[in-house]
């Protein structure tokens, strides 16, 4: 019973790390269409020149993949060092009082609907095992032996930035003139509307509403620098 229930724990909370994983990856790829489309539109807006055109969304491109690595990775390191705090605090708790651990766990398993007796039981089993572990996991929902690794978060967010960012930036550049603007609103548009599709499914939120707010938060920005180009158009 006792390692039934931590497997199952385990396996759920290694899979909470990919899944911050594949997060970092949709918000990346999200950030890199929206502001480099921004960017471009916004170049767009004031000259046909393709070659600045390219040249500003290369340098947005560039800027954000940075910005956006070093973020996530601050984000998920200070995340990581507050879960080492918590390990910290619960070894001494562990030192401190045992029995009252003990007896956390196994009223944590009771509340699941688990009878008295086979909570208990399964309490000891696990805290006879590896103490630390189950009341870590138990108390503050992680499991310290698979902690979100930072450098994953920020190459994956580097990754998925620099590919999003790459779809409003060829699309602006390689196509004809008289549509190259209004292509590129397209295709943002359709992009966004999946990342915010594929956001809402991680998070278990409204997808239907995760998408409106994506592709209305991406036009209204697109708009905006575009007009804001135009006034400076020559």
């Amino acid at each position: 019973m006792g390692r039934n229930w931590m497997s199952k724990k385990a396996k759920q909370n290694t899979l909470a790390q990919k899944i911050n994983v594949i997060r970092a990856s949709v918000m990346g790829a999200n950030d890199g269409i929206l502001s480099v489309a921004g960017i471009v539109l916004g170049v767009a807006g004031a000259t046909t020149n393709s070659f600045a055109i390219f040249i500003s969304g290369i340098s947005g491109m560039l800027a954000g993949t940075v910005s956006m690595a070093m973020g996530e990775y601050v984000s998920v390191n200070s995340q990581k060092d507050s879960q080492e705090n918590a390990v910290n605090h619960q070894r001494q708790a562990l030192e401190d009082d045992y029995q009252k651990e003990l007896d956390f766990v196994a009223e944590k398993y009771a509340k699941t609907g688990i009878p008295e007796d086979l909570a208990q039981k399964a309490a000891r089993e696990m805290m006879e095992k590896d103490a630390l572990l189950t009341t870590v996991r138990e108390r503050y929902g992680f499991d310290m032996h698979n902690f979100t690794s930072p450098y994953q978060a920020a190459i994956a967010s580097m990754i998925a930035f620099s590919l999003g960012s790459l779809l409003p930036l060829l699309t602006i550049t390689f196509t004809k003139h008289s549509i190259r603007v209004p292509l590129t609103v397209v295709s943002v548009v359709v992009a966004l509307a999946i990342t915010g599709y594929a956001a809402a499914a991680i998070g278990k939120a409204v997808r239907r509403r995760a998408v409106v707010r994506n592709v209305i938060a991406g036009l209204l920005t697109m708009g905006a620098t575009y007009l804001i180009g135009s006034l400076f158009a020559r």
